[in-house]
């Protein structure tokens, strides 16, 4: 029994000891634990741990082991010695940084108070016992026990290291010398004037071998340039043999020299950005503006003097100029000759003469290839020469045959004739018509208005252009603000335009560029005008149906303003922030706007041909467009019984205004002529005669007929194609009087009839079930509804604070009674092993 408690008491000794080791534990790099932190902080230390797992459990222990496990050892004890140096209980802190913290205290302690402000005593500082300030002197110390001749000097290690051979100098004298010198030692002074001597006499050696070495170098220069010429002899011309012996060229080699020869591609010149030429473009109006206002101030500055140039008998006067001609042709100044020009000229012809003699003895001294070269380019000189004065001589000759040289001096002498008054007049007259090159961005409306009135049409384009030229919003920062200014402003003068009487659309088709440049500039402006205009329009439609019950059709500056938005942004978009509103007010003026005159069926045609047009490209349905043609079709039936088809707002069966279409005549359709309608007749319909009014019926009828035809072909893909237009067959084939329409319009409406079909599909249109449909059978989910899920989170500010406190307090009770239990585990250990070895110990003094 007792052996068996030894055994278990020793293996119980060696866990202990086992556990107190730490065995290592072997590297796993996937087993690594690394908690990363976001970031650094100077000064203050990482409590990240980096290791395996495993290892922080050992740190805890450890811990444990040092901290509470020294508490309770120490439970209950007084007469234990406690070590009240600074940090030695104190883990964080390394064994150098509890030294220095020691060492400042031990030196702030023993720092006397009186000596605080006293600045003229200085602390001596040591090293090893030693004075700093003493070593700072570095004072040859002798040695006294050395048996070294050479006391207080430097040694020949020393020396040969860091003066490059100065040791050599430390030894002694050769054996000529006096006895007494050779075991005298020198002086410091000594070794260096030595040292400075020789360095001396080595560098006058240096000095006398490069000058022999530049001495030979002349030498063989002028020796090589004697026999130089022996080296490069070239035979002369005359004796120089037929090349009729060298081998002809094949083809790849003249292939090959011809791309060897052939021109490379030159770069092309660099792009230039939006900004550049905007800023040459304003240059260049500037430039032209102040010509015109020195044209019409009468100040143009005009060439006194013509000077003739020489004109060759080769000349093909196609404005080409090979070289400069610096040639001056006879002149009189002040009466007498003018020489002094030809003076100049011949001090620049006597100095070019006097460069060129200097250049020729350069050339002289040149090698002997440079030469040979000019003797080859000689030939080439003179036929150089030859062909400048073949032009000279044919000139001469010219002038020989036809005597027209005495003529030439004649019309160079004379003066240039003087501009008259009545000339100058008439330029500035000219000056002041044109249009000026640079205008300001207009303020408002009324600029605007002021600066485009009394222009044409291409005039007041071309002051637009050059307003915007002007004004790019790359030149300057206000530029961007006034031009998105002028937008408006050019939508507003456009409507004004188109109420004119009688209105202006040349001049709204002019500026229409100039509206696109501009909404390509500044999308975002320009959507915001539109939509302002056709929201107060709408608001003023439906303020006039609430006062009057019906509203009219939209003028010709509406009618404008949606045409243009077409063009501006795009109507095939599902959703869009301009023309989506403008769809919309298309509808509402074609289902809310009564037509009771010859003029608002023209300006519902008009509608229609916007409607059809937002509608081109998206194909989508429009129920307004086929109702409102409908209508128009109904205009033209005289008689209203016995209808196939359904008539709805803003048309009626019967009234007063049910029979605009129908003619009053049916004989004038043999004389009309099919024709565009204008738009003018649209803002007011002229005066006109019956016949005439009949012929204009009649061109609204074509016109509404050619529209449903346009329908027919957008809408034929469509599977509800033929319900949709089944009113508007019943009515073309039953009631529209065609017999007394002309040839033309039978045609149209013979196409109408063939490309509807007579009977609809029989496709059943989609409608709701009256039952709902009973669903399969299925295991479906119970369903409970949750109210609190997630985090719990209060409705005020207090709640939400009170929440956050509750649920850290419950996360740190947490954390504190999972340390407890730890600490609690850990004693029950350590007593535990203390029972057991005192119990063992009992066992073997027994």
């Amino acid at each position: 029994m007792m052996r068996k408690q030894q055994t278990f008491s020793r293996g119980l000794s060696d866990k202990v000891r086992k556990s107190k080791a730490a065995p290592e534990i072997q590297k796993n790099p996937f087993e690594v634990k690394i908690n990363r932190k976001k970031f650094d902080v100077l000064g203050r230390k990482s409590k990240h741990d980096v290791g395996l797992p495993g290892v922080s459990r050992s740190r805890a222990i450890q811990k444990r082991k040092d901290t509470l496990l020294k508490e309770f050892r120490l439970k209950d004890k007084n007469n234990t010695f406690i070590d009240r140096r600074f940090g030695e209980y104190d883990s964080k802190l390394t064994p150098e940084e509890k030294i220095l913290q020691r060492f400042t205290l031990e030196r702030q302690r023993t720092q006397d108070r009186k000596d605080m402000y006293n600045l003229n005593e200085e602390e001596e500082l040591t090293h090893y016992g030693q004075s700093l300030a003493e070593m700072e002197k570095m004072t040859d110390v002798i040695d006294s026990d050395s048996d070294s001749e050479e006391k207080g000097l430097l040694s020949a290690e020393l020396t040969a290291t860091h003066f490059g051979g100065g040791g050599g100098l430390l030894r002694k004298k050769s054996a000529g010398d006096d006895e007494e010198e050779e075991h005298k030692p020198r002086s410091r002074q000594e070794l260096i004037e030595e040292l400075i001597i020789k360095s001396k006499q080595e560098k006058r050696e240096r000095q006398t071998q490069k000058e022999e070495a530049q001495e030979l170098t002349e030498k063989l220069d002028q020796e090589w340039k004697s026999i130089q010429n022996l080296l490069a002899h070239k035979t002369p011309k005359a004796e120089r043999t037929d090349e009729t012996d060298k081998p002809k060229l094949d083809q790849y080699d003249m292939m090959v020299r011809e791309l060897g020869f052939e021109m490379k591609a030159q770069p092309s010149e660099k792009l230039k950005s939006a900004e550049e030429l905007a800023r040459e473009e304003r240059q260049r109006l500037q430039t032209l503006e102040a010509d015109r206002l020195k044209r019409m101030m009468g100040d143009a500055e005009e060439d006194a003097v013509q000077t003739n140039t020489h004109i060759s008998a080769d000349d093909m006067n196609d404005g080409f100029i090979l070289d400069g001609d610096d040639r001056k042709t006879l002149a009189y100044k002040d009466g007498k000759w003018n020489i002094e020009g030809e003076e100049e000229e011949k001090e620049d012809e006597d100095g070019d003469e006097e460069g060129g003699e200097e250049e020729e003895e350069e050339d002289d001294e040149d090698d002997a290839e440079g030469e040979e070269d000019d003797e080859e380019g000689e030939d080439d000189d003179e036929d150089d020469a030859d062909e400048d004065h073949c032009d000279l001589q044919s000139d001469e000759g010219s002038e020989d045959e036809d005597g027209q040289g005495a003529e030439e001096e004649q019309v160079c002498a004379e003066e240039p004739p003087a501009v008259s008054e009545e000339q100058k007049k008439a330029a500035q007259e000219a000056a002041k018509a044109e249009l000026p090159y640079t205008f300001p961005a207009p303020e408002s409306y009324s600029d605007l208005k002021q600066l485009l009135q009394g222009h044409g049409s291409e005039q007041q384009r071309l002051i637009l252009d050059r307003t915007l030229k002007c004004n790019h919003p790359s030149l300057s920062a206000g530029n961007k603000a006034k031009l998105q200014k002028l937008f408006g402003f050019l939508l507003e003068y456009v409507g004004d335009l188109a109420t004119q009487n009688p209105p202006d659309l040349r001049t709204v088709s002019a500026l229409i560029p100039q509206i696109c440049g501009l909404c390509q500039m500044f999308p975002e402006a320009a959507c915001k005008a539109v939509q302002t205009l056709l929201s107060d329009s709408g608001h003023s439609m439906e303020e006039t149906l609430e006062v009057k019950g019906r509203a009219p059709m939209p003028d010709l500056d509406m009618l404008v303003l949606l045409k243009i938005t077409a063009l501006l942004f795009p109507s095939s978009d599902f959703r869009h922030p301009v023309t989506t509103p403008a769809f919309l007010f298309l509808s509402q003026a074609l289902t809310r706007c009564a037509v009771v005159s010859l003029e608002d069926v023209c300006k519902g045609l008009v509608l229609c041909c916007l409607a059809l047009e937002y509608v081109s490209l998206s194909q989508r349905i429009f129920p307004e467009l086929l109702n409102f043609l409908l209508g128009l079709l109904h205009l033209t039936v005289s008689d209203k019984h016995n209808m196939g088809y359904t008539v709805v707002s803003p048309f009626r069966r019967q009234g007063k205004s049910c029979d605009l279409l129908v003619l009053k005549d049916p004989n004038v359709s043999h004389s009309w002529n099919r024709k565009p309608i204008s738009l003018q007749t649209a803002h007011r319909l002229p005066a006109q005669s019956p016949v005439e009014r009949d012929h204009y019926r009649l061109s609204l009828i074509d016109s509404c007929l050619d529209l449903v035809k346009r329908c027919t072909w957008l809408y034929k893909d469509l599977p509800s194609y033929a319900h949709i237009f089944q009113p508007i067959r019943a009515l073309l084939l039953k009631h529209l009087p065609v017999e007394g329409y002309p040839a033309p319009i039978q045609d149209l409406h013979r196409e109408i009839l063939d490309a509807i079909p007579e009977k609809p599909s029989q496709h059943a249109p989609l409608v709701f079930k009256k039952k709902k449909p009973i669903p399969l059978k299925l295991f479906t989910p119970k369903i409970v509804q949750i109210l609190d899920y997630g985090k719990k989170r209060g409705n005020t500010k207090e709640e939400k604070e009170r929440e956050r406190l509750k649920h850290k307090y419950k996360r740190e009770f947490k954390g504190a009674l999972r340390e407890i239990r730890k600490d609690t585990r850990f004693l029950a250990r350590e007593k535990l092993s203390d029972v057991m070895s005192r119990d063992a110990k009992k066992k073997s003094d027994v």
